[in-house]
């Protein structure tokens, strides 16, 4: 039965394809969340106070972006926008605010990849191989809009994540964690496609699949398509963003390694402090 439903995918891709004309592209609208976890450890921070955190760094992780793609190409974009300042009477004030100005560019016909990033005032501009996905072909679908989608799923290794600052940390203690090899988990990633938008592509760096990714699972993050209009009437222009200092990957990642290690030593709290702490797990 599970063979018999890919074929049937197969199939069903064969046939749009066929359908759909030479100049076919599009754009779909695809909604972000990120579960968070925070854990506290201080006097000053009450459960109210928590709570009012949570909620603001939650809202920060909810974002709209937009994928506009053709047959080999696609752009992933985030939306602008600006919030106003919430601001409360226990003196949070935060404003979340975008100017749209990061781009994901990708070819899946020549299987590359150019990420323009501004990150901490600077841009860059990364360019890559994209990295083939072990998709594990599912049996299961479901309706997303109008559109029938099938199960993939592929397994990988990622490092935990945790950013403590706190005060019972020492120098002796950093240098140790640094020599060590980062604490590794096994995730598995959970996409839902539709054979009949037949390109091999998706949001984000998540691609590979016999039609477009609707939807994607992935630990706490979650990317679901809201929108989907086909063949628009204003002709879409896919080009590779130009702006920022060019990295590899690998290079972007060590710098932003770096990065975050600074601050972790810069807002944690010095020595004779009364030994509060913050710990915050973002993304996994």
């Amino acid at each position: 039965m599970k063979t018999l439903s890919i074929l049937f995918s197969m199939m069903l891709l064969f046939i749009t394809a066929s359908v759909l004309a030479q100049d076919f592209q599009g754009v779909a609208t695809y909604k972000t969340q990120r579960k968070i976890d925070i854990k506290m450890d201080s006097t000053k921070m009450n459960d109210a106070m928590q709570t009012k955190m949570m909620e603001m760094m939650k809202k920060q992780f909810q974002k709209t972006y937009i994928l506009t793609f053709n047959k080999t190409a696609s752009l992933y974009k985030q939306e602008a926008e600006l919030d106003k300042p919430q601001v409360g009477g226990d003196g949070f004030n935060v404003i979340v605010s975008s100017d749209g100005s990061d781009i994901l560019y990708k070819n899946v016909k020549d299987k590359n990849y150019v990420d323009q990033k501004e990150t901490m005032g600077k841009k860059f501009l990364i360019k890559d191989s994209i990295t083939s996905i072990d998709w594990k072909l599912e049996a299961e679908t479901k309706y997303i809009g109008e559109y029938t989608c099938f199960k993939a799923t592929y397994t990988k290794l990622v490092p935990k994540r945790n950013f403590d600052f706190s005060s019972n940390s020492n120098k002796k203690d950093e240098a140790e964690e640094e020599e060590k090899e980062p604490e590794m988990t096994e995730r598995t990633i959970t996409a839902w496609y539709t054979p009949q938008i037949p390109i091999s592509n998706g949001p984000a760096k998540y691609q590979g699949l016999p039609g477009l990714i609707l939807e994607i699972h992935d630990g706490k993050l979650t990317i679901v398509c809201s929108q989907i209009i086909i063949n628009p009437e204003s002709k879409v222009e896919i080009e590779e963003p130009t702006k920022g200092k060019e990295v590899s990957q690998v290079e972007y990642d060590e710098i932003m390694d770096k990065k975050a290690k600074e601050m972790m030593e810069r807002y944690a709290p010095r020595k004779g402090s009364n030994g509060e702490s913050i710990s915050i797990t973002i993304g996994g």
